[in-house]
């Protein structure tokens, strides 16, 4: 499925959990009594419950907030946020103590500071996978 369909089921599917008919005249009219901009046509919205098109960023901010979803839920589904979500949490778990605070202490250096740091700090990390003492932890991968 691709992600134009995939939106389409998503909003279809909100609709219908928010009381209202999947149907494109319900959607244009309870779409543009709540947007400020340029009303939207009956085609439009046509366009996003047939899976041809995804409506810009502004408008589905206001899909979401009609009909309580998370934005990024109504765009993305379910799965992107609860990976995000993962990644951040084994950040977070991954990263303490002394560590956090040489990275809060980086993000506070000057972009000409930050790159020297990371010159260093990636050359420490070559050298150490060279000799065999490299750390598999986050930060691992393959960079750039």
């Amino acid at each position: 499925m691709d992600n134009k369909r995939e939106f389409s089921a998503r909003l279809k599917e909100a609709m219908k959990e928010a009381g209202y008919p999947a149907r494109p005249i319900v959607l244009e009219r309870e779409f543009n009594l709540r947007y400020w901009g340029n009303p939207v046509s009956v085609q439009a919205v046509t366009r996003w419950l047939k899976g041809e098109a995804i409506p810009a960023q502004d408008k589905l901010q206001l899909l979401a907030e009609w009909l309580q979803v998370e934005p990024q839920v109504l765009r993305f589904g379910g799965d992107a946020i609860r990976s995000i979500r993962e990644r951040k949490k084994r950040w977070d778990e991954a990263v303490s103590g002394p560590e956090r605070e040489v990275l809060e202490t980086f993000l506070t250096l000057s972009a000409e500071h930050r790159k020297v740091a990371r010159t260093i700090i990636l050359a420490l990390a070559d050298r150490d996978r060279a000799l065999g003492n490299g750390n598999q932890g986050i930060g691992s991968a393959a960079r750039p």
